[in-house]
This record gives C-alpha cells, structure tokens and sequence, in this order.
C-alpha cells in the first residue's frame, strides 16, 4: 500500500495552491502517481517520458497494456518535442479548440516518451486541459504528463476526488482535489487523414457539430469499435469501459415504447429479488418504480446529462443496484459522447423496442 496525500484547493476564486502544487509537482518529476482534476475527469499523472513511473499507472488502474495513455501538456511549444512535423489542419484544430477537451493523435519522435505511452504505436494523442488547476500543476512540473482517467480500469471515471479516492487509495502517491469537474466525460479524440479528413476516435467534449464548424471543408468520420485482436488507437475504444458493477442494458426506441419495456422488466427482477436501478431523464422519472431512479437531467439539456452520468453509475453502485436499465438519448452534439459511454458501460448490452 502507498501512503497517499492529499492536496486541497480551498476556494474557485482562489489561485491554484502555491506550496502544495508544487510538492504535487515534484512528485511527478521524481517518478511518482498524482491523481488531479481537468475539465473533463479526474486524471493520473506520471512524467509520460519514464517508462517506470508510467508502468505505475497501468498497475494503479489494472488498465492492459495495449491501451494507449493520453499526454497532457501545459503549452504548444512542447511539441516541438514530442512529435514531428503533423498537417496545418492539426495547427487550426489546436488554434479553435485548446486549451479544451480535443485530444489530437499526431506522429510521435523516437524515444521522445516512453514506448508504454503510445502501446507500440508511432502515434501519441495529446491534449492541452482547459483547467486553472491542472495547467498549473503541469506548468511546475515541466514535463509531459500522462494522464488516464483516475479509477480502475473498467469502472466510472471520477468526476469528484471521493471517486479517485473510493478506487485508487493506497495505490497512487496523491490526488490534487479541486471539487467536481466541468464536462463530466472525457476528451474527444480524434486523428488526422491528411490536410482534410478528421476521425473520431472517440466522441467527448468537443463535439463533431464543433468541429465541422471550425473546418467546413473538412471531412469527419467516427471510427468503429476495433476488432479483439487488434490494438487500439485511443483509449475507450476496444475495452469496456466506465461500467457499474450490476448489469447495465441501454434501451433505445421511441420514449413511450423505452418506459413500458424498462417498467416491465424492473417489475420482473425486483420479484426474482433483484435490486433495481433506472437511468431516466427527468421528463419520464415520474413513471418509474424501481428501487432506484436517478435523473439525469432533462432531455433538452444533455450537457447536463453527460455532467452527471459517471456520478450517477457510481451511486446506483453505492446503493447494491444489481440490475440497471438506461434511456437513450439522441445522438446530436454531446449526445454522441453521452451514448458512446452508456454502450460502454453496458458492454453492448442494447435493447432496441
């Protein structure tokens, strides 16, 4: 077991603690595991350029090995680096969109970061977070940073530091808690074909409407779930991810048609004794019966929706909810990412009706 400490952020308005941040960073130079927050999940950090701290996080988490890490970094000048020479589109992209939760997978230098970072590949994904906290704490630590979701591998992602705290206590070095996190899911990644063509690797914050619209020209196209025998190119593509412990079902189809299933088989487990949990928008919870319902918020508003989700699939865990069933959303905007995650968490299980 490691001896965790943690580092508090008292106020919002405050800055970004003085002292404290810079023990944070410092562990990070010296090799060690700092959990802290970005505007879309809590992440871990280790200094992406040693393999031995970063063979830390992928025991912390339990996370494969093939699954890419995702680098962070404080500034642009930092690059120059870690990557080569990428297309002008990458330029405009990172112009529009950083700092934020747009990840851009561009050509990575030989020994530029440890080959545990890019899992074998020629690629590294790379973000600059759009978080007064976490650039600061990039900033002192002078490094590339990277930085996974801070859980376990499989479970939610943490969007408050009692999530990291509830996964990876006595396994990581210290956590950075600055409160609950923005967005609430994790950062679109996405790869470049040329001087235009765009690939979602996977959807998140930035979403493809955004992206369309800073570069009309460009051609966006969402990658597929990737094969078993094959690596993954992003995270959150190959393994099921961000899952509740009871068995989740997404249901989608028309509303009425997703309550009169969802109703029926809630009813149908909780006479086998089951404990039943229900993922609803706050326009149809009303209708609901299980042993718990939780809102996600309106319908009309899924930014708020995708801001609650990981909080939400972790208190139906908390509750012992053994079998779950989620509403469908549509897939516009952060819709996208928000289904992405629900048929993660579900590992595919979907219902249509």
């Amino acid at each position: 077991m490691t001896t965790m400490k943690v580092w508090r952020v008292k106020q919002a308005n405050e800055e970004p603690l003085g002292p404290e941040l810079r023990e944070a960073a410092a562990a990070l130079r010296d090799g060690g595991l700092i959990a802290f927050p970005t505007e879309t999940v809590y992440g871990l950090g280790a200094d992406a350029r040693s393999t031995a701290a970063v063979e830390r996080i992928f025991n912390a988490k339990g996370r494969p090995s093939d699954n890419p890490l995702i680098v962070h970094i404080a500034h642009r000048k930092q690059l120059d680096e870690l990557v080569l020479p990428y297309p002008k589109l990458a330029s405009r992209l990172m112009d529009c969109f950083w700092p934020g939760p747009l990840t851009i997978v561009l050509p990575v230098r030989d020994e530029a970061l440890s080959p545990l970072v890019t899992a074998g590949l020629p690629t590294v994904g790379i973000r600059i977070p759009d978080h007064r906290t976490a650039l600061a704490l990039l900033e002192q630590a002078g490094c590339p940073i990277a930085a996974p979701s801070a859980n376990r591998s499989g479970r939610p992602s943490p969007t408050l530091a009692e999530h990291v705290l509830e996964d990876l206590e006595g396994r990581i070095d210290g956590l950075v808690d600055d409160g609950p996190t923005g967005v609430g899911l994790e950062s679109t990644v996405i790869e470049l074909d040329g001087e235009h063509g765009i690939r979602i690797l996977r959807p998140g914050g930035i979403t493809r409407e955004a992206l369309q619209q800073a570069v009309p020209e460009a051609r966006i196209d969402s990658a597929s779930i990737e094969e078993p025998e094959t690596a993954p190119r992003s995270p959150g593509m190959k393994y099921t991810h961000y899952a509740p412990q009871g068995e989740l079902v997404l249901v989608q189809g028309d509303p009425e048609a997703v309550t009169a299933y969802i109703h029926e088989q809630a009813k149908a487990a909780s006479r086998d004794g089951e404990v039943t949990g229900v993922l609803a928008f706050e326009e149809r919870v009303a209708q609901y019966s299980a042993d718990h319902v939780l809102s996600l918020g309106s319908e009309a508003e899924l930014d708020d929706a995708a801001h609650r989700l990981y909080a939400a699939l972790r208190e139906l865990d908390g509750v012992g909810a053994e079998r779950i069933w989620a509403e469908s959303s549509g897939e516009q905007g952060i819709g996208a990412a928000l289904m992405n995650r629900l048929a993660k968490a579900a590992g595919n299980r979907i219902v249509r009706v």
